[in-house]
């Protein structure tokens, strides 16, 4: 059975980020940051507020607000990647906050082990979105 392949007018993938996740066409704006504004439980805001803080067109917000709640498995692999980069750093150590140079820098050996790890726990959630 072959996926069903979603046309974006206004997403798409940016080869200079790490994000895996669509980004709004021709900038760095990432889906996801629109659609949270969005859902935010303090303060939501209308597609319409949206486009008028970024000066984007609505359709552009609306299609990253509908791309969002398809629950993509980038944006998923993406904040676990992040999660994972974070737990390894200690920055979710709560003395953190008060102590930001007790960081430990991850080697690039380091990073790439967890961004495989990461990648290697979505695979099988992507091949089967794919088949």
């Amino acid at each position: 059975m072959a996926s069903v392949s979603t046309q974006y007018n206004f997403l798409e993938r940016n080869p200079k980020s790490n994000y895996k996740q669509l980004f709004v066409k021709g900038t760095r704006i990432r889906a996801r940051i629109l659609y949270g504004q969005y859902m935010s439980d303090e303060e939501p805001r209308t597609a319409e507020q949206i486009a008028g803080d970024y000066s984007l067109p609505v359709e552009a917000v609306r299609e990253a607000i509908a791309y969002c709640d398809t629950d993509p498995i980038e944006i998923r692999e993406d904040f676990a990647r992040e999660e994972a980069i974070m737990e390894a750093t200690g920055m979710n150590d709560p003395n953190y906050k008060y102590h930001p140079s007790s960081r430990k820098l991850l080697s690039p050996q380091e990073l790439a082990r967890i961004y495989r790890e990461v990648e290697e726990r979505f695979a099988k959630e992507r091949e089967a979105r794919d088949a």
